[in-house]
């Protein structure tokens, strides 16, 4: 529909705003382009930095992360252990990338566990 064609337009474009933007807290964006692939229904691509595999997703339900510390969950599921300091260094990391993004009037839209990317460096994007 007309209406879902302009929500992707509207949304490309807002994601190309960040492209001039440089925060450690949000991934940058590299490159862009209105080409696509034929046969594509696709408005472009955007080049992203590539920060990894790893999400808070991962890190909380403890999928694809690395060696863990196990604990029974009480219904017999281990889970990582993730501390109090590095949930609080999470979130740090996740608010001051929001604030930045806010302070130049960009809002996320989709901010869930598996958006939020954990460098090699253990920093939040």
């Amino acid at each position: 529909s007309s209406k879902n064609s302009l929500a992707l337009r509207q949304s490309f474009w807002a994601e190309l705003n960040v492209a001039r933007l440089d925060h450690q807290n949000v991934v940058r964006v590299i490159a862009a382009s209105t080409c696509s692939p034929a046969g594509q229904d696709s408005l472009g691509t955007i080049i992203m930095e590539y920060v990894g595999n790893s999400t808070l997703h991962h890190v909380i339900y403890e999928t694809n992360w690395g060696p863990t510390k196990r604990k029974d969950d009480g219904f017999g599921c281990g889970r990582e252990s993730l501390s109090l300091a590095q949930s609080l260094r999470y979130s740090c990391d996740i608010v001051a990338g929001l604030v930045f993004l806010h302070s130049h009037l960009i809002v996320h839209l989709d901010l869930k566990p598996a958006n939020i990317f954990i460098t090699e460096q253990n920093i939040c994007k």
